[in-house]
Parts: C-alpha cells; sequence; structure tokens
C-alpha cells in the first residue's frame, strides 16, 4: 500500500513565527500574536470577534457560562459527540438533555430537538459531527420560535458551510477546537467565536481570571479562570489557518476519488452531506456497514487496521450512557435508537486518507477495498 499522508503537518512558516514569539519578551497570552490570530480566525469563519483559550473543552464552557447558563437551565444536545459537549453543560450546573440523531448524516434530529423542549430549555447546543454542519435552516428556526440560544460546538467543521455561511456564525457564539488531531492544530488550543460585542468581553473576563479593560493587574469582578491561549499556540495556529483553504479543497478534491474506487463495495453507507452544505473540511471519512458487507463493523476496522488504513470503531455507547450519566449525574434524555445502533454499525476514518494527491487518494481506497474483501 502507498504510504499514508502524515499529520500533523508543518513548515518553515512555524517556525518562522515561533521564533518571533520566543525573541520577545512575552511568551503567553497577552503577546500581539494572540489577538490577532483570534481577529484572523473569527473572520475567516464570517465572525466579529474570537476569544482564544487552552483547549476546546475549556471553550464550550467558557461560551456556556459567559450567556449565563447554569442551574436550573437544561441544554439540549445530540446522543452523539464526544463527552465534552456534554460534560461542559453539567460544569457549569446546567442540565443536558439527549436527543437522537439523523441515521446517517450523524447530526441532531431537529424533529426530536423540538420534541426536547421544555419551559427550562435555555439552548440548543448543534454539534457539526465529521464536518458536515447540522441543519442550520431547522434548528435556527427552532430557537427564534422558541426563544432559546443557538450555540454551536464547531470542533469538526473549520472551513465548513451551510448554503455559504460558515460553521460558527449562525448563533449567539460558537466554539472550536485545535487538539492534535483537528484539520489546523497546535497540539491543543480552541476558540469561542460570536459577533455580540458584550459576549465578547463578557468570554474575554471569563478566560483572563475575571480581569476587565482598564483596569490594574489584581481588579477581579468576575469568577473566572486562567484559560489564556499562548502565544506560542498562536504562532503555530497562525501558520495553519494560512494553509486551511488548500488543505480543505484538495480533501474536497480527493473525496470523490475515494468514494468512487469504493463504489462497488456493497454494505457500506457513508456520511449523509445535506446539499446545503456546500463546503465540507471532511474532518473524518463517516460510515456505517450493514450485513450485506458479510463481516461485523469490528472486523471490518480489524482488516483495515491490518493493511495500515487507521479504521476506528465509533463511540463504545452513546453520551448519556457515560457511566457519569448512568451513575446519577443529572440528566434528562429523549430515546435514541438511531444512536444506539451507530454504536454498533459505525465507523470512522482520517481527513489525512485525503491529504495526498489522486493518486495515493485512488491506492488507499484500493488498499481499503482489497481489506474488507479479505
Amino acid at each position: 500500500m502507498t504510504e499514508l499522508p502524515s499529520w500533523p503537518v508543518s513548515t518553515s512558516r512555524e517556525r518562522e513565527l515561533l521564533d518571533q514569539v520566543l525573541a520577545s519578551p512575552q511568551w503567553g497570552g497577552f503577546h500581539p500574536i494572540v489577538a490577532d490570530f483570534e481577529n484572523a480566525f473569527a473572520a475567516y469563519q464570517g465572525c466579529r470577534y474570537g476569544v482564544g483559550a487552552v483547549n476546546g473543552t475549556v471553550t464550550l464552557e467558557m461560551m456556556l457560562a459567559a450567556a449565563g447558563i447554569g442551574p436550573g437551565d437544561e441544554v439540549i444536545v445530540p446522543a452523539i459527540s464526544f463527552i465534552s459537549t456534554a460534560s461542559a453543560v453539567s460544569r457549569v450546573g446546567a442540565t443536558p438533555v439527549f436527543v437522537d440523531i439523523e441515521p446517517y448524516s450523524f447530526n441532531m434530529d431537529p424533529a426530536q430537538v423540538r420534541q426536547a423542549i421544555a419551559p427550562a430549555t435555555k439552548a440548543i447546543l448543534a454539534v457539526h459531527f465529521g464536518g458536515p454542519l447540522a441543519d442550520m435552516d431547522a434548528l435556527s428556526a427552532l430557537a427564534a420560535a422558541h426563544g432559546l440560544l443557538l450555540l454551536e460546538d464547531a470542533a469538526h467543521a473549520h472551513g465548513a458551510e451551510w448554503r455559504g455561511k460558515r460553521a460558527g456564525s449562525f448563533g449567539l457564539a460558537s466554539s472550536f477546537s485545535f487538539q492534535n488531531g483537528k484539520v489546523m492544530t497546535a497540539g491543543e488550543g480552541g476558540i469561542v467565536l460570536t459577533s455580540d460585542e458584550a459576549f465578547a468581553e463578557r468570554l474575554r473576563s471569563y478566560r483572563n481570571q475575571g480581569r476587565r479593560p482598564g483596569y490594574s493587574f489584581f481588579h477581579h469582578f468576575e469568577l473566572g479562570n486562567n484559560y489564556r491561549l499562548s502565544a506560542l499556540h498562536a504562532a503555530v495556529l497562525t501558520a495553519q489557518l494560512e494553509r486551511l483553504d488548500e488543505q480543505i479543497e484538495n480533501r474536497m478534491r480527493n473525496w470523490p476519488v475515494f468514494a468512487a474506487e469504493l463504489a462497488g463495495l456493497t454494505g457500506i453507507t457513508w456520511q449523509h452531506v445535506p446539499e446545503a452544505v456546500n463546503r465540507n473540511p471532511w474532518y473524518l471519512l463517516l460510515g456505517r456497514v450493514d450485513e450485506r458487507v458479510g463481516i461485523s463493523r469490528d472486523t471490518f476496522c480489524q482488516r483495515l487496521q491490518a493493511a495500515g488504513v487507521p479504521a476506528t470503531p465509533f463511540y463504545p455507547h452513546t453520551l448519556q450512557q457515560n457511566p457519569m450519566y448512568t451513575g446519577g449525574l443529572a440528566h434528562r434524555a429523549l430515546p435514541c435508537p438511531r444512536a444506539e445502533a451507530c454504536i454498533g454499525d459505525a465507523f470512522w476514518l482520517p481527513f489525512r486518507l485525503l491529504m495526498g494527491d489522486e493518486g495515493q487518494t485512488r491506492e488507499i481506497a484500493r488498499t481499503v477495498a482489497r481489506a474488507v474483501a479479505g
């Protein structure tokens, strides 16, 4: 098999920017490169303000806290996501309400969201799973009709678009991750985006130990924490952002090549990408295995791994089936049969499979087909 493209990727540009920071007296969050990166990424996603922080878990918590969400409030979240989507809600003292997903988009089902709305509901937290956005037409309408905040967990959706509008720009605020496996990374890091100036100020105070502009370093007005993004991370992320468009466009060119090579492989249904998603970063290559393949999902993944293709079986349980929620942590859940079915038959492949040229992508896909055939 051809060699897989590597990730993370760096060039001399990261080193150049890091050297600039290292030569300065300020390596922490107060270096100008942090604000420059925040502004650049916010503009890239169609927002006015960006507030960086140490990781994408913290940015979810910051976003919820700055929105005034806390004890007595409920936040509707999908049953399929990484734990941070739910745990951030719990950490601010609110109650996550789990709803089912659509069967092949892997994103929250707006019909279930509508059913889950109750007097205590404060917000809808939409997750753009794998890269394609959730149904932002329906979710925006629901939020507006019921007076709810619309928030976005866009950890997978850098550069993604719904009808030409970038992920992260639909509601009050959004959270992005720059963890090591994301399509742009500094190893760790995160950011909250918003176009609401007052909300951005609350975010900055919260991540900077409750400080406010114009006061001394030792005046603290809110109960915050030190979640600041360092200048070293911002330097790397600046270089990563500069080449993000080129990388996304390459993956978008390569996906049809990959899919065409596997078109004859019956029993694999790839993630449904709605027509409204006109730009997909292909963070994950998601699929579901059915009986026509002739092998189980786990055997399917084992064969790919043995062939050198990193294949991950889906999450081992839905969010509400995590021990901390089954153990008594406050939550509410609607029936989620589709999410539970995915636990047994879904898988994902990493975006780096699409980061080579056309020939390399074609050979990787043929390796996948050979491995599945046994």
